[in-house]
């Protein structure tokens, strides 16, 4: 198939979807900076886990059916759409509130459904952008791309708090009297990038072929859409908003289960189904989307509670315990570039998922005891070796999936794994959330005074540096507690790594039917 583009055309595609990706990675961080100036200019405290949990939602539902979707009618149209719906839905975010009340809806609730609808759109971006480096480049050359594209998403999770920062304390601006708040650019800022894209793509990207033909599978998107819907929530809300044992939860629970049995047993009898269940008869598939699933999951948890412990533990301020998790992020930037072009070089990505998995097993190991380190320059080095080991698995579970299947199914194969990625990241803030608490709540025999620790949380989080040994010691059990449960994931990811196919990367594009062949006989 690449015979078919000239090297211009893949350049300028190229350069669009990275654009495209910049614009899906930014928003997953730009935002977190600017919630409490947005929170208390709406007055949405209470409805402060929807902004993200909406987002994170409609995103996640809508992975493998954007996939689905491109297989059927195309990338090219569906990235379009795709970047068309998030760009109303940053213009909408950004306005939230701007006219007061609007439909009975506070300017809150109007920030949670117009982020829902940009999830939407963003769902598209991910899976379609990596879909299309896969139309156009055979699985050997995709390694450099696939590295390029981690670094991408590396270097987003440092810009994206910055901006988001820069734009909340300085950017607010007067327009002919009427005042336009500085986190109202956290979302404007995506606008110009997604006409830039749209551009891009519409005039210079070449028309990629479709792979398949046929109707979408509306019942099973349907039934996807109520399986994990309610899934998502329960393990989003689990543990704080609901407690895990209510009548909520278990019914949250129970209909996803059910829903998902219908799901499995439509896709099993329609003739073009979302998810095509003889993927999961191919060993690749199956065994790198489990991986990817326990190594997002594990590195949720080791990033999203570290910070805290930093701040009420170490007694570092905000401000230098978020710039104590760049060496991670510049570890995941070098670990993605250097063993995808390794990849690109050898023609072999087990080795490197390995090497990624227990790198990763190494700068976790000393956290597990967190009240051994007494010095934020260590947990730092950690930090360093815990990205790099991350960078290699940001990309390269997608690319052996991808080398295994059809490339008539590669769109589905792209989404499934994004897919799988969502998912462990939600269920790994889900039950490490849920670890410390209980662990913070058995701490010296449950004699802590947990409302004592949230308010130094809100005291540290405002004047930075307070530090309550004791509280910091009951942080440093709770966190070292998390960092043991991602251990055990760790070494579960690794397992499964061992298991995966090390199928040598195709270095041209082959026909579908010869590969669908070869897949169905590894299945």
């Amino acid at each position: 198939m690449t015979g078919q583009f000239t090297d211009a055309e893949r350049r300028t595609t190229l350069a669009g979807l990275m654009i495209v990706f910049l614009l899906s990675a930014l928003d997953q961080t730009i935002v977190s900076t600017a919630m409490p100036r947005i929170i208390s200019e709406l007055h949405g405290l209470t409805l402060y886990s929807w902004v993200t949990t909406a987002y994170l939602l409609s995103s996640t539902v809508m992975v493998p059916i954007w996939g689905k979707l491109g297989d059927i009618y195309g990338r090219k149209p569906v990235l379009v759409v795709g970047i068309s719906i998030f760009m109303v839905g940053s213009w909408l975010s950004g306005l939230s509130g701007e006219f007061g009340t609007l439909a009975g809806m506070s300017g809150m609730v109007q920030l949670i459904v117009f982020r829902a609808l940009q999830g939407i759109g963003g769902g598209a971006l991910f899976t379609t952008a990596f879909a299309i480096i896969a139309d156009l480049y055979p699985p050997r050359e995709r390694g450099k791309f696939a590295g390029i594209f981690g670094s991408v998403f590396g270097l987003s999770s440092v810009l994206g708090p910055l901006i988001g920062g820069y734009f909340t304390d300085h950017g607010t601006v007067h327009l002919a009297g009427h005042v336009i708040a500085g986190w109202r650019w956290v979302f404007y800022v995506n606008l110009p990038l997604c006409l830039l894209s749209l551009f891009m793509i519409l005039v210079k990207m070449p028309a990629l072929p479709h792979q398949r033909s046929g109707n979408i599978d509306f019942l099973g998107a349907a039934l996807l859409i109520a399986a994990f819907v309610p899934l998502l929530l329960a393990l989003s809300l689990g543990g704080h908003d609901i407690a895990w044992a209510s009548p909520q939860s278990i019914g949250l629970f129970v209909g996803a289960a059910v829903a998902l049995g219908l799901f499995v047993y439509v896709e099993s009898r329609v003739s073009n189904p979302i998810v095509p269940l003889h993927l999961f008869r191919n060993k690749t598939f199956v065994t790198a989307n489990l991986a990817a699933f326990l190594i997002s999951m594990a590195f949720m948890g080791v990033a999203v509670f570290l910070p805290l412990y930093m701040q009420l533990g170490l007694g570092v301020d905000a401000t230098t315990s978020g710039l104590a998790m760049l060496p991670l992020m510049g570890g995941l930037i070098v670990g993605s570039a250097v063993s995808g072009q390794l990849v690109t070089r050898t023609g072999k990505y087990k080795p490197f998922m390995l090497g990624g998995a227990s790198l990763l097993l190494v700068g976790v190991i000393p956290m597990t005891h967190l009240a051994g380190i007494q010095h934020l320059y260590l947990l730092c080095l950690l930090l360093l070796v815990v990205g790099v080991g991350l960078g290699p698995n940001q990309s390269l579970f997608n690319l052996a999936t991808q080398n295994a299947v059809s490339p008539r199914d590669i769109g589905v194969a792209t989404s499934s794994n994004q897919f799988f990625r969502q998912i462990g990241s939600t269920v790994g803030v889900a039950v490490a959330g849920a670890l410390l608490t209980t662990r913070l709540a058995a701490y010296g025999g449950g004699k802590l005074d947990l409302g004592a620790l949230q308010g130094l949380a809100l005291e540290s989080g405002v004047v930075g540096g307070t530090r309550d040994p004791a509280l910091g010691q009951a942080l440093a059990f709770a966190v070292s507690g998390v960092m043991q449960a991602a251990l055990v994931v760790i070494v579960l990811g690794l397992v499964v790594i061992l298991f995966v196919p090390a199928l040598p990367l195709r270095s041209r594009m082959p026909a579908a039917e010869p590969v669908l062949e070869r897949e169905e006989v590894a299945g």
